[in-house]
């Protein structure tokens, strides 16, 4: 009989490449880790690891055990919150981890509603970027996240993850008031802004996944001079004429846009796509099902506003 939490180990090992990395996102000590993985190679009979450097890999039984791993602890997920169901656990915390302007613009007014809706769901926020939001639910550091789409990112097929679309939204061309694309009608091309300084987030963040791959259908690299994950600063510096960036829609309500312009784009490629996730099977649990549902109404808001 294989050891459910043994598999749990070993999809924490293939996700982190390391015993010392899994076993801190697991809170174990790594000889813990190690010996849960010996015990399940003992189980199966297959040598399920393989020395790669500084790290591990998987090897090819290992693989085929992975993808049975995933289908069972999304399982688990499901009858826990069966059970869960079951004993009306209608009352407790849920915790969500989301980037800066999902929390302001959808998590805030989905705590409204929840007020309203089932009063006994708390939520706990967590500030985080889509690239370190995904690892968090997981490795059970969160119960849900909202996260945009980015390079790397889990697939929609991944049987970690249940997704959920929430919106898509553009991006806009913000430039210094003296630009010479400034004023003018219909969108800005990008490819217009192919020789001058950009300022935009950190590579890792998953915008800038967004702002690389429209710039680079556009047919050259951005050069980023100025860099901020706060696209309140970015805003500041474009205002400040040192550069210019392609910020989210929503990004730009409630800030001061009086020293930019502000211009549509012609990629459809610069566009951010938000969902919400929870580890596979959990979408049903009693206290995540009305979570979901209130992020769903304001990201209806969100874009009808």
């Amino acid at each position: 009989m294989i050891d459910a939490r043994r598999l749990r180990t070993l999809r924490a090992v293939a996700d982190h490449r390391t015993v010392t990395a899994a076993a801190a996102a697991l809170f174990l000590t790594p000889s813990a880790v190690s010996q849960q993985l010996a015990a399940l190679e003992q189980e199966t009979g297959h040598a399920l690891l393989a020395r790669e450097g500084r790290g591990v890999r998987l090897t090819a039984a290992g693989e085929i055990l992975v993808c049975h791993a995933d289908a069972v602890l999304a399982q688990l997920e499901r009858a826990e919150a069966d059970l869960a169901a079951y004993a009306s656990g209608a009352r407790g915390e849920v915790t969500v981890a989301s980037f800066a302007t999902g929390i302001s613009q959808v998590l805030v007014p989905a705590i409204g509603t929840l007020a309203r809706t089932a009063p006994g769901v708390r939520l706990k926020v967590l500030d985080a970027e889509g690239d370190a939001s995904l690892p968090m639910l997981l490795d059970g550091l969160a119960d849900l996240v909202m996260a945009v789409e980015y390079r790397g990112a889990p697939r929609p097929e991944d049987q970690r993850l249940t997704r959920f679309p929430l919106f898509a939204e553009p991006f806009r061309a913000v430039l210094p008031l003296d630009h010479r694309l400034a004023d003018g009608d219909g969108p800005v091309a990008v490819a217009e802004l192919a020789g001058e300084p950009w300022i935009g987030p950190y590579p890792g963040n998953p915008c800038h996944d967004v702002v690389l791959l429209a710039c680079e259908h556009a047919g050259f690299t951005p050069r980023l001079v100025h860099s901020s994950d706060d696209f309140r600063a970015v805003i500041a510096l474009a205002s400040a004429g040192a550069g210019v960036a392609l910020v989210p829609r929503s990004a730009l309500r409630g800030v001061e846009l009086d020293r930019v312009a502000v211009r549509a784009v012609d990629s459809e490629l610069a566009t951010r796509k938000v969902f919400a996730a929870v580890r596979g099977g959990a979408e049903e649990h009693p206290l995540i099902r009305p979570v979901l549902h209130a992020l769903a109404t304001a990201a209806e808001a969100l874009e009808e506003a």
